[in-house]
């Protein structure tokens, strides 16, 4: 089972509950490696190829917060989010934070093991392949490659990659999104519309979603995220991509 060969890596600073997951998880058939701080996260990221990392919102002596965003910047591994954080607001942040999910604390053992399932299932229907945080080399150009602006994106293998070579690491929902963009470009797009392309349905989508990620893409892929070129706001209704479009 694909289960029996995923390694996945907590990241928390309680004993107890590094203790706890690395034994949920083994007795559920998954490798665990359990670390208390983002230098040991790091250090663990460099040895092994992880399927997937529980990391902790509140750490005590630094922030998930940033680990998550450093992180995202070089890696597309999936994430889920441990927060004691429960209104609306927080589990948007969360998502804000490039989490690809999030749990709840206090969870049951059974909620913990079917988010994480449900992750490495989706990144496996939409990869084609076991995650990994080993980046995958840039592909010559095909009738699957669509271009704008410096950027190629590769829509059979999922991935982003600038002119230069250098790759984009995309969550889910920002792939889903940047390719719902790309395929229909100058195209006005609602955020219901937009939230229809880019929910999953083992994840809950909020109002604020669309424009949630729509700020980290523009944080990505503009020149000046502040004065976006491509991805630009329709006042009232809602996004267009703006950007001229080639495939190949």
């Amino acid at each position: 089972m694909e289960t029996s060969k995923s390694r996945i890596l907590v990241v928390d600073d309680e004993p107890d509950m590094v203790a706890f997951l690395e034994d949920l998880l083994h007795k559920a058939g998954f490798d665990a490696d359990g670390v208390s701080n983002g230098e040991q996260m790091h250090e663990a990221l460099a040895k092994h190829a992880y399927a997937l990392i529980l990391l902790d919102l509140r750490l005590k002596s630094e922030d998930g917060l940033t680990l998550a965003r450093e992180l995202r910047q070089h890696s597309a591994i999936p994430i889920i989010m441990v927060s004691g954080a429960s209104d609306e607001t927080d589990r948007v942040l969360l998502l804000e934070l490039a989490a690809d999910d999030f749990l709840i604390k206090p969870f049951s053992p059974r909620e913990l093991l079917a988010r994480v399932r449900a992750v490495l299932r989706r990144y496996a229907v939409e990869t084609g392949a076991a995650p990994s945080n080993a980046p995958r080399p840039p592909k010559p150009a095909s009738r699957d490659h669509v271009r704008f602006g410096p950027w190629v994106l590769d829509l059979a293998e999922r991935e982003l990659v600038h002119q230069d070579g250098s790759p984009c690491a995309l969550t889910q929902a920002e792939f889903r999104l940047l390719e719902a963009f790309v395929r229909q470009p100058q195209r006005v797009w609602t955020r219901d519309q937009l939230l229809e392309h880019t929910r999953s349905l083992e994840t809950e989508v909020f109002d604020r979603t669309i424009d949630v990620l729509i700020l980290r893409l523009r944080r990505k892929i503009e020149p000046n995220p502040k004065h976006p070129q491509y991805i630009c706001t329709e006042r009232g209704i809602g996004y267009v991509f703006a950007a001229q479009v080639t495939r190949g």
